[in-house]
This record gives C-alpha cells, structure tokens and sequence, in this order.
C-alpha cells in the first residue's frame, strides 16, 4: 500500500485507537472487507476520489448501519472518507485494520503475549505437519470444512482470539496460512511496538540465554524485540536471527560455508 492509500489507513487506525476494541471489532471490520472483495461497484463508489466523502459515509450507513457497532462504524467511516489508490486498497485496510482491532482487544484482556505464542506454535504445528497444511489450504475443500477443522485442532486449546484469527487465516484473502499467521505474529509485535526475532538453534535457549539475547537484539535496532525461537538440527552450533529481511548468522554451518567460499574464491 503506497502513498494516498498508506495515509488513509494511518487514519483508520487513529479511528481504531480513538475507540475501546470489544471481542467483535475484528470479525465486524474483516465481514466488511469481505463484502468489498465480492462487490467490485460497490468498491467503485466507496473509493471514487469525485464522490464527496459525506456521501461514501451515508452509504455505509445505509448499508451497515444497525448490523455493526458504532465502534466499527466509526472506523468504517474513517476508512471510506479516506483516497485509496486502488478500490482493493481499502479492503486489504479493513482486514488489516480488523486484525489490529483483534489485538488490541486481546490486549484489553491482557492475553497479548499468550496469542502471539499459540499463533507461533500453531505455525510450527502446520509447518511441521504436511497433510494438515495442505488440507487447510486445499482451495477445492469449501471454507467452512476447513475452518471447523481448525477450531477442532484449537479447541480448548488457545484463546478466542488466536481461534478467530486461525479461522481468517485459512480465509485468506489470497495470502496463504502459514503467510497469514506470520503478519498476526508481527501485528501483535507492533502493537507491543517490538519486532519479531526467528531465531534457530539446535538445542533449546534456557531463560537467561533469551533474556541476554533479547537485551542485546534490543539495543542493537533500539527497539523491544520478540524472541520466536525454534530448534533446528540442521543449526550446526551457534544462533541463526532472523529479523524480517536481515539475518544475523553465527551458526558454524554459516562459517564453514564462508570458508569454503573463500578457498574456492
């Protein structure tokens, strides 16, 4: 998203800030980007730049108003006062908007750091079992067989909101579910204003070595960091970090590697 669609957006979410996010606020915002991606005129007259924002703000009333709360009207309102590059821009906003709106609710609830958690594990469930990603992202498989079969994987098992947000993620919207769960695992990152550190070793990191190793990755980017920690035997010694498009690798793989580029070089 890019230029008058970014600005827009950081409206929406002033809008979502200005407003106590309730268990609901997410399904309602992302049950509305779903009516946009199955109505393209109605796209049209929301993100049409010649159409006074009052009257974009009176069609959504028309057409939400009594079915979704005030609070996502608001956003909604926001939203549609907005420009958008591309009508597809202001739907992707609402789903991106919507799963704000699930974390901030979770952390009203102070559940913020269990459903960043189950949302990591989950991811490693699926990675891990093969059958059960592809049935999840089985597109010949109706939505709801696939969504029952998540919510039976969960149940008493995770929070409402990691359950709602597995549930989105098999959805979609033309993102994959290991995808969909990475980008929660970072909303709920930014909301805590911290980022996400996959970091690989082969045997697990006790409580002091994550403690020193947050510490540090915190005043390396000035920032908190979220430590995501998985075992891999293929780590030959050493910690590889991860943190989105850079990766700091001190494994002894990395190094035998170097080395051996640097004999044949």
């Amino acid at each position: 998203m890019r230029g008058a669609s970014q600005e827009s957006l950081a409206r929406a979410e002033e809008a979502l800030a200005g407003v106590t996010a309730s268990d609901e606020l997410g399904t309602e915002l992302f049950s509305v980007a779903k009516v946009l991606d199955g109505n393209g005129s109605l796209r049209r007259a929301l993100t049409d730049p010649a159409r006074p924002a009052e009257a974009k703000t009176g069609l959504v009333q028309q057409l939400f108003g009594g079915k979704i709360s005030a609070q996502a009207q608001e956003i909604l309102n926001a939203a549609v006062s907005g420009r958008w590059v591309s009508g597809r821009d202001l739907g992707n906003a609402l789903d991106q908007l919507s799963v704000e709106a699930e974390m901030a609710a979770a952390d009203n609830r102070r559940k913020l750091d269990e459903v960043e958690d189950e949302l990591f594990r989950l991811e490693r469930v699926v990675a891990v079992e093969r059958a059960l990603s592809d049935k999840l992202s089985d597109r010949n498989i109706p939505l709801a067989p696939r969504q029952e079969l998540i919510r039976g994987l969960l149940q008493n098992k995770a929070d409402a909101t990691t359950v709602r947000l597995a549930e989105r993620a098999v959805d979609g919207r033309g993102r994959g579910f290991a995808a969909s769960l990475r980008a929660f695992q970072v909303a709920a990152a930014a909301r805590r204003s911290a980022s996400i550190a996959t970091v690989r070793v082969a045997t697990d990191l006790s409580e002091a070595e994550r403690t020193r190793l947050a510490d540090a990755l915190a005043r390396q980017y000035g920032r908190e960091i979220q430590l995501n920690v998985i075992v891999d035997p293929n780590v030959v010694g050493g910690v590889r970090v991860d943190i989105g498009d850079e990766v700091i690798d001190g494994t002894i793989a990395a190094r035998l590697d170097e080395a051996q580029r640097r004999i044949a070089g």
